[in-house]
């Protein structure tokens, strides 16, 4: 997909793409109807499991382009389901498994930081906005429209072109920013801690 965009390809360079592309959805919707196939003779629902989902947006792009032959807007929006193809390595990695495992085990404590993370989110949206908005009305319009700032300025990616400029203002992004740091480790230091715990239980179990 990434070399598909790049405007100055050859045609011997697109035809290989495409026959590539071609070949590799092949393998996947004869998986798809095995595993489907499968799973009614063993009464298991895989159609509407996790990985049945990701096997089906996979190959739909494919043929909502080629077969059906339309290729609007929403079919290229569409086409980025395409990364979702990468998802199914994780069938055939343990380490993938591991991961997940470990996401599920601290489930609770990150639905908690989450919902703190929202909390700051609107907090920093709407004191910038009460701090900035008579000073740069059109950047600061609204709370809504300050939400931008308080991701970006939460997760430390920063914005140049809207920043405050008053005394205020400067202050509180000090603060978020600070603030910020926490909002992303946290959840970090959680799933990582978990993910520790699990892989030193495989090695006891070895």
């Amino acid at each position: 997909m990434v070399v598909e965009s790049e405007p100055g390809l050859s045609i011997e360079v697109k035809n290989y793409l495409s026959n590539f592309e071609i070949f590799s959805i092949a393998i996947f919707s004869i998986e798809y109807v095995i595993r489907s196939l499968v799973a009614i003779k063993t009464k298991k629902s895989y159609n509407f499991s996790f990985f049945g989902i990701i096997d089906i947006i996979s190959i739909l792009p494919f043929f909502f382009g080629k077969i059906i032959g339309f290729d609007g807007r929403f079919v290229r929006v569409f086409r980025l389901f395409r990364i979702s193809r990468i998802l199914k390595l994780g069938k055939f990695s343990k380490s993938f498994e591991l991961l997940g495992q470990g996401v599920s085990n601290v489930k609770k404590e990150l639905y908690i930081t989450f919902f703190i993370a929202f909390i700051m989110l609107f907090f920093s949206a709407s004191g910038i906005y009460y701090l900035e908005n008579p000073e740069q009305p059109k950047a600061f319009s609204s709370i809504t429209e300050s939400f931008w700032w308080a991701v970006s300025s939460l997760t430390g990616v920063g914005f140049e072109e809207i920043f405050p400029k008053t005394f205020g203002g400067k202050l509180f992004g000090t603060f978020i920013s600070l603030i910020g740091i926490g909002v992303v480790a946290v959840p970090t230091g959680i799933v990582s801690a978990s993910f520790v715990e699990i892989l030193e239980e495989e090695k006891n179990k070895k």
